[in-house]
């Protein structure tokens, strides 16, 4: 079941995707050669709670972090470790707050100290396939047209669209209905409301889309070993259109 938020929700719900925000823009400014995942992950935990809120993901499903790093060909929920951030690696970070009852969810990924071009251009067709989702966030339209929107563009630069995670509802839990995947084709699933709360994640690779976890039960990794990048933010549709709620 879809739950569709007042505008007083989507006001709270603003103000735990802002300190997300915040604590990501804090996150990318550390981000260099020599620094470790872990210190990220103590970095992000500690900031939530001076912030007033609760790190979402620590304890969530048994994962055991506040931060999510996901480096190079890791595509989603890499743990933070001792591993030391090289140059040229690209790093994926996602973190999310429970604030006043609300959740917030974001993810971002970053180029570490000088990043070859392909891993550039991964990064910002990543982040431009989340805004082509977006544009299809109007009332009447379907859930699906936002997927076909991110596959469509993904694909016509070159990459490829990870399947086995999709984007999602956000309100009161870290995952509502409905799923929004990152494929498929347009004009199917629910249509789109105002008061509908969706994380909109595009998930991608520079090779093939297939993934395998590792032998820790949460990293999941692209099965060619080729590059992936993420990128996401949590939106809500209004009467005005649709309102990025996680403005970094």
């Amino acid at each position: 079941m879809i739950i569709y938020k007042t505008p007083q929700e989507i006001a709270v719900m603003k103000e735990s995707n802002q300190i997300v925000a915040r604590v990501l823009t804090e996150l990318r400014a550390m981000i260099r050669p020599g620094v470790r995942t872990r210190d990220l992950d103590a970095h992000a935990e500690a900031r939530a709670f001076e912030l007033g809120a609760v790190p979402a993901f620590k304890g969530y499903r048994g994962f055991p972090a506040s931060l999510c790093t996901s480096v190079n060909e890791e595509i989603i929920h890499g743990l933070p470790s001792e591993r030391i951030l090289k140059d040229g690696d690209i790093i994926g970070l996602d973190f999310g707050v429970l604030f006043e009852g609300f959740y917030g969810d974001a993810a971002v990924t970053v180029p570490v100290g000088a990043v070859g071009p392909q891993a550039l251009r991964l990064i910002a067709v990543a982040e431009a396939a989340f805004y082509k989702g977006i544009e299809q966030m109007k009332k009447g339209n379907r859930i699906s047209d936002i997927s076909f929107a991110i596959q469509e563009y993904v694909e016509s630069e070159g990459f490829s669209v990870i399947r086995s995670f999709v984007g999602h509802g956000i309100g009161h839990s870290p995952h509502e209905e409905p799923q929004v995947p990152n494929f498929g084709p347009p004009g199917r699933g629910p249509k789109i409301k105002e008061g509908l709360t969706l994380a909109i994640e595009p998930m991608i690779a520079a090779g093939d889309w297939e993934e395998e976890i590792l032998e820790d039960g949460w990293t999941a990794v692209t099965k060619d070993r080729s590059l992936s990048a993420h990128f996401e933010h949590t939106v809500a549709v209004t009467k005005n259109g649709p309102l990025i709620l996680t403005v970094l």
